[in-house]
């Protein structure tokens, strides 16, 4: 302790200084690893597809998710091709706002999940540590952005995908709202309302 107060003597700086010095450094060094972690998961979906390595991560991923070892906010969703007739799994970040449990696509509209999901009138399979058939709803525009806001608190991992911060006004996420497909998960034998409303 002696020898390290003479160091600080030495160089005129006091311990907080040096202190508030490490805090400031570790705090960039923080923000260069988030924002490398951001351009990877960017990288990985360049024009809102997956490449190859995001396709292994994704089975890897499904995998683990479907034997419920992950949190039970970590769901595997299979779905049917539409073109291939082939089971398709996929890892989800499942959302749950006012006892409602929602899937959100982090890519827009215009992805295989989706498109499949529409195309199969909305029967899918979840698995986590169980199977559970359901029925996938499409929320109504006007009601998304509580939801979307809720996602990006719930999966860190979509936050690259999205134009605006997780911490942002309702009004920037009603302002997307209509770029991102939510949907409701309900149980296989309730019945499907619809009310995707306006495009």
């Amino acid at each position: 302790m002696i020898e390290f107060r003479k160091a600080v003597a030495l160089r005129g700086d006091s311990p907080n200084d040096l202190l508030c010095s490490s805090l400031m450094d570790w705090s960039s060094l923080s923000f260069r690893f988030t924002l490398a972690l951001a351009q990877f998961a960017r990288w990985l979906y360049r024009g809102q597809r997956p490449n190859a390595l995001a396709r292994v991560l994704n089975r890897g991923a499904a995998a683990v998710f479907a034997r419920g070892v992950a949190p039970n906010y970590l769901v595997t969703l299979e779905l049917t091709g539409r073109r291939s007739g082939r089971t398709i799994s996929l890892p989800l970040v499942m959302t749950v706002r006012d006892r409602e449990r929602y899937l959100v696509s982090n890519h827009g509209a215009d992805v295989a999940w989706v498109q499949n999901v529409k195309a199969a009138a909305g029967r899918a399979v979840l698995r986590h540590g169980r199977t559970e058939h359901v029925r996938l709803e499409e929320l109504a525009i006007e009601k998304r952005a509580p939801v979307v806001k809720a996602h990006l608190r719930r999966a860190p991992g979509a936050r690259p995908h999205f134009p605006v911060d997780k911490d942002a006004p309702l009004e920037e996420f009603e302002a997307i709202a209509a770029q991102i497909p939510v949907f409701r998960v309900l149980c296989a034998g309730e019945p499907v309302i619809q009310t995707v409303g306006r495009r």
